[in-house]
């Protein structure tokens, strides 16, 4: 293919890509998506920095070059040239075979590459998080909150699977902010926002040294070693399973019984994310401003929910 008819190709095959969706660089697997195309070059986005980065048509055509003299392997790629690779890959004429990228018509298909990520798979945590409670507060809005009693088991499955997945991916980026936050808290101080306010805590965490630092310790101060051994759990299981001893005679067994979440269905989650947003798109007007108006009052009644479980 020319070198007019492959940028154009690849400036296509680039414009088509579904919205959300992302490439991976081959080695370092960085997620970036296209920003913008433009007549000299494509504009790429990293998911994990929010750096843009121009892939200019001159360093493709130099990348094509050496595709010329045969084929590269995935692992000699430099940094600088990996989202270069993961573009090419979207044209028809260069696929990805044996962990190389070589010029072959035949195996490669124009807008697929092994580099692509849907949309549903793309999204970074935060964006997970905020799509989740958006879903969550959509879900509470339309079968309420009063009676999860009421709820069909259908929907009282997806209310669970939902708070399951908001709360796990909030825990995560609380873990996130919590530590540029202590950089900024005092010892005795206190960081108020508009919801709530903040302040250093310490807690101590003791693990046992090694055995016998501990014997050495209590030697020297002639206290019996007899005072401290106990029974080393992990021993007693090993007897457990060797022997004829019962599990009731070594232990106080309480069960609780509990749901657990096994699965979540991303791509579906997605659908009715897209959907939301085209209601949003489609209304203008009193209307938009109406369902707006909703939006908040459903966010803010998801913070009382989330705040009484």
């Amino acid at each position: 293919m020319e070198t007019e008819s492959f940028w154009d190709d690849l400036q296509a095959q680039c414009e088509r890509l579904e919205p959300g969706v992302a490439l991976l660089t081959p080695v370092s697997e960085r997620a970036f998506g296209i920003e913008s195309i433009e007549r000299d070059r494509i504009v790429v986005q990293f998911g994990d920095s929010g750096e843009e980065r121009p892939l200019w048509r001159e360093q493709f055509e130099v990348f094509l070059e050496r595709l010329a003299g045969g084929s590269v392997p995935v692992d000699d790629l430099p940094p600088s040239v990996e989202p270069y690779a993961s573009v090419v890959t979207l044209s028809a004429e260069y696929a990805v075979e044996d962990d190389a990228i070589t010029n072959d018509p035949e195996g490669a298909a124009a807008g697929e590459s092994p580099y692509l990520i849907p949309a549903a798979e793309a999204r970074t945590p935060p964006e997970r998080v905020r799509d989740d409670a958006l879903l969550l507060a959509d879900h509470l809005e339309r079968f309420g909150m009063d009676d999860p009693t009421s709820l069909d088991t259908e929907s009282l499955t997806d209310r669970y699977v939902l708070l399951s997945d908001v709360q796990r991916g909030a825990d995560r980026l609380r873990r996130e902010v919590r530590e540029p936050l202590l950089e900024r808290l005092g010892p005795d101080q206190q960081l108020h926002g508009h919801f709530g306010s903040v302040r250093r805590t310490t807690r101590e965490r003791r693990r046992t040294k090694d055995e016998e630092d501990v014997f050495d310790a209590l030697d020297e101060r002639g206290i019996p070693r007899e005072w401290v051994l106990g029974i080393d759990r992990d021993k007693l299981d090993v007897v457990l399973a060797v022997t004829d001893l019962e599990e009731d005679e070594v232990y106080d067994v309480d069960e609780q019984v509990y749901a657990q979440k096994t699965t979540t269905d991303e791509s579906e989650k997605y659908s009715r994310l897209e959907g939301l947003a085209n209601r949003l798109a489609e209304l203008e007007g009193e209307d938009g401003e109406e369902l707006r108006d909703e939006l908040a009052e459903i966010e803010d009644r998801l913070e009382e929910a989330l705040s009484a479980g």
